[in-house]
């Protein structure tokens, strides 16, 4: 359904712009309708990059980015439209996603003048307080309320109701619960779930290994702004091939272990080279499995 092929964000940097900087090189990746994809990596890796291009938050220097066969990164402005009707995003820090002098619900206000002018207010009340409910909201406890009235867990979930109201297909979900509190984070991670279940596609961007192995059917790890390791998240968490892979497991607290008792074993990595080449191609190693040669 979603498709990124071999794509690219380079940026000018520097006086007057005389170096560039290549953030995102030779990313590709697909995404099926009912599936949870998590995107990994250590801050500055790309995965944030992927998802701003993916929501044409940010324009894509080379590849393309299909939705059902349509590369967007080539459609005006009335085919993004189009394009956010069926592709939406929600980011970590939910109260920046608000303006704190309007109410809460303004969001869902927006929707409607976009999208549906022509719906009866009852007609969208209603499609309002389901929305709502699918995402474990009581209307009466959230419409009416300025945003500092309303929890980061209420905010999280009022974005996500946003974006059902849309009957969107693909949702990108960049490091969404990383602002929340325990208990709030699992209601939100459980919601993604029961929003796959209804064929929904999710795009878990996050460096939290953990939530990755819990929520996703394939991970993609990502270092330097190129996929080093991807498969299924059983084999890649099982059995990762590439060093930066178990570096990043192996960096993971244990639970019943001292640190000092049980030292991190680091695998020396070499250096990042030149960024604006192409990364090493991907190696199929087993079934639902690739990992990039290193050296």
């Amino acid at each position: 359904m979603l498709e990124l092929e071999k794509v690219w964000k380079s940026y000018r940097v520097g006086s007057l712009g005389s170096k560039k900087l290549t953030a995102v090189r030779d990313v590709s990746f697909s995404i099926a309708p009912g599936e949870v994809l998590s995107v990994v990596g250590e801050s500055g890796s790309g995965k944030t990059t992927v998802g701003k291009m993916v929501l044409q938050l940010i324009s894509v220097s080379k590849g393309a980015i299909r939705l059902d066969g349509e590369d967007i990164t080539k459609t005006g402005k009335r085919g993004l439209k189009e394009y956010y009707r069926n592709v939406q995003g929600v980011f970590q820090d939910p109260f920046s996603s608000y303006n704190p002098i309007f109410r809460a619900d303004r969001v869902l206000e927006m929707v409607k003048e976009s999208y549906f002018p022509r719906v009866k207010r009852s007609e969208w009340d209603s499609k309002v307080e389901d929305s709502l409910q699918s995402v474990g909201l009581e209307a009466g406890a959230v419409l009416g309320k300025y945003p500092h009235q309303l929890s980061g867990g209420q905010l999280q979930r009022m974005l996500i109701a946003r974006a059902l109201l849309l009957d969107i297909k693909v949702l990108v979900a960049d490091e969404i619960i990383s602002m929340l509190d325990a208990s709030t984070r699992i209601d939100v991670l459980n919601l993604l779930g029961s929003l796959k279940e209804r064929g929904l596609a999710v795009l878990f961007v996050t460096h939290d290994l953990s939530l990755a192995n819990y929520i996703s059917e394939r991970v993609i790890i990502m270092r330097h702004g190129a996929i080093v390791e991807t498969g299924a998240t059983g084999k890649v968490f099982g059995d990762p091939r590439h060093p930066y892979s178990r570096n990043l497991l192996a960096s993971v607290p244990q639970l019943h272990t001292k640190w000092s008792e049980n030292p991190i074993p680091v695998v020396e990595l070499e250096p990042d080279g030149d960024r604006s080449r192409p990364p090493a191609p991907l190696t199929k190693v087993d079934e639902r499995h690739w990992v990039a040669s290193v050296g």
